[in-house]
């Protein structure tokens, strides 16, 4: 969600001469951040289910919520598709394959990740074949572009950004196991400026904010 947060906040410094910054990581670590900080305005996860263990955990850390757009992993492969790899995700667990995945613990695409395993009962198995668990997407497609990898699951809209298509073919994964996510921009109740935080919500959530994130390729309804 970096390409679209960063246009969105150049349109609001522009409006509120003010000065956005925009850290970003795996969900989970930021997240963890923000708890042992105390500090932030905005929180955007790569899932709504952070939301989940927000409100079961630290109650009260979000004090309002607007939806931006969707995500949606599939599985990537090196263009052209080299090992002629099919949506079948027992791939992931032949050893024939270099395999990559997100760490569940780190990130929203290791915590989805490991949801479709398990939805498939693959994900130990997976587990036992991977050559690495990486902290995020981007490291994910880093892996896909240098061909130390030749299979991974990362959130669609990553191979969108800039030149990536032309090193990345996508696979789309049964529906059944990976549903559409809800993107959704929190206010943090740590947050020093909730007047322009607010401004930040209200166009990322209107008509015109949603096309920008459309426009990096991000699901919306």
């Amino acid at each position: 969600m970096i390409g679209p947060m960063h246009e969105i906040a150049k349109i609001v410094e522009a409006q509120t001469d003010c000065k956005i910054t925009i850290t970003k990581g795996g969900s989970g670590n930021l997240l963890k951040s923000i708890i042992h900080n105390e500090t932030g305005d905005l929180y955007l996860p790569g899932s709504e289910t952070y939301y989940t263990i927000i409100e079961e955990e630290h109650p009260g850390l979000v004090t309002d919520t607007v939806f931006v757009g969707h995500n949606k992993a599939v599985m990537m492969t090196q263009k052209g598709n080299p090992k002629g790899l099919t949506s079948d995700l027992s791939h992931l667990t032949n050893s024939s394959y270099g395999v990559m995945i997100g760490n569940p613990t780190s990130g929203s695409i290791g915590k989805e990740t490991k949801k479709i395993l398990e939805k498939r009962d693959l994900f130990d198995d997976v587990l036992k074949n991977v050559m690495c668990l990486t902290t995020d997407s981007k490291d994910l497609l880093k892996a896909i572009k240098r061909k130390e990898a030749d299979i991974v699951i990362n959130w669609y809209a990553t191979s969108t950004w800039g030149d990536n298509n032309e090193y990345i073919d996508v696979i789309e994964i049964d529906p059944a196991y990976a549903k559409k996510k809800k993107l959704i921009l929190g206010l943090l109740k740590y947050s020093k400026h909730p007047s322009q935080a607010r401004n930040i919500m209200d166009l990322a959530s209107s008509a015109r904010g949603r096309e920008i994130f459309n426009s990096h390729g991000l699901y919306l309804e």
